[in-house]
């Protein structure tokens, strides 16, 4: 397969022409990668005009992926970059995206492999089992898994100039997984991820919810930061092991939600212990009780332990949710703890409050 790099795409693109014989401007290209024969551009196109161009970037998607040596490729709209705040310029305050959200809650860990998005996905859907309506949102731009957990397939459909969310297990839910190919890696840079992030949020028709789940991306980096400063968090819920090394990465973010002045909801102990199917031994095979031991020590509260069953490693490999699919076993029952749990934090949270710079 021959190799295929930056120059050969925006040649591709520079040659390209609709079926009307209109071009695209080289302004309008905001940036392409390759990778590995995966291709990915951003156009720039404002806001009210990505409707009216949805057809040209079908066209130049599909002119792409038929490239020699490509084997996926994929193009995004970007909204052009705003002009740069002048010194005087007052900060954007929090609140001003999803404003049609009752209470917008942070799922998030200091460290990938504790099950995160296992444990946000299934708390989305046991929080919609008790009557409340529930928006999911992956802000895991790198490692989108919610479409493969929920079980959608597909891009989503088109209101007007936003997308409308997918519908699963009860869920009003959207990823960046929903509108690129499962196997295609995101490979870009911070400010096209936040920006990809922005969209999601602005540019989805998302309508009146009780609650929003965000699956945040592991660690304290620019999401986190940009998510705690943009919108109106209600509070963040810390997912772990029992382990010591675990938990050490937990303490980062609560340290960081607490420097931002987000309010702790409390921490998950995920894989909190085994049980054999066949004997029923128990086996601490991450150790047990560390989460919670460290939840009192840092004076946040203690959400509930998930055991570590195969059933909820089956049920999110096949899109089946184990909070929806079998609510009454014993993972079922953890997770509805967990949500029971996070409503009643949220009953009696305030709105949180941006962090407040003082110079003197």
């Amino acid at each position: 397969m021959a190799a295929i790099d930056e120059t050969a795409v925006r040649a591709r693109i520079g040659a390209f022409r609709t079926a009307e014989g209109a071009g695209i401007p080289a302004g309008m290209v905001d940036s392409v990668a390759t990778r590995e024969g995966l291709v990915q551009v951003a156009l720039m196109v404002a806001k009210a005009d990505a409707a009216r161009q949805e057809p040209m970037r079908r066209a130049l998607e599909a002119d792409l992926a038929a490239m020699p040596g490509v084997r996926n490729a994929t193009v995004m709209f970007t909204a052009p970059r705003a002009a740069a705040p002048q010194p005087q310029a007052q900060a954007q305050e929090p609140g001003t995206l999803l404003g049609q959200v009752g209470s917008i809650v942070a799922v998030a860990s200091g460290k990938g492999g504790v099950g995160k998005s296992t444990v946000a996905v299934n708390l989305a859907v046991a929080l919609a089992r008790q009557g409340k309506r529930v928006g999911l949102l992956d802000a895991d731009i790198y490692g989108p898994s919610l479409p493969r957990m929920l079980g959608t397939k597909g891009k989503p459909e088109m209101a007007g100039n936003k997308l409308v969310p997918i519908e699963a297990w009860g869920l009003k839910a959207i990823s960046i997984g929903h509108v690129v190919e499962e196997e295609t890696a995101m490979v870009w840079r911070g400010p096209m991820v936040l920006n990809a992030l922005t969209q999601l949020m602005t540019q989805v028709a998302w309508p009146e919810l009780d609650v929003m789940v965000l699956d945040l991306p592991p660690g304290t980096g620019d999401v986190q930061l940009t998510l705690a400063q943009r919108l109106k968090l209600a509070g963040a819920v810390i997912v772990s092991t029992p382990q010591d090394i675990s938990l050490l990465d937990a303490r980062r973010g609560i340290s960081m939600f607490r420097q931002v002045r987000v309010p702790i909801l409390g921490v998950v102990e995920n894989m909190s212990f085994f049980c054999c199917p066949n004997c029923g031994t128990r086996t601490d095979i991450f150790g047990h009780g560390g989460a919670e031991a460290e939840a009192q020590r840092l004076g946040v509260p203690f959400l509930g332990a998930v055991p570590l069953l195969a059933p909820i490693r089956e049920t999110s490999d096949a899109g089946t949710p184990i909070a929806a699919s079998a609510p009454e076993s014993e993972a079922g029952r953890a997770f509805a703890a967990v949500a029971t749990a996070v409503a009643a934090g949220l009953d009696g949270a305030g709105p949180a409050r941006g962090p407040r710079i003082v110079i003197e």
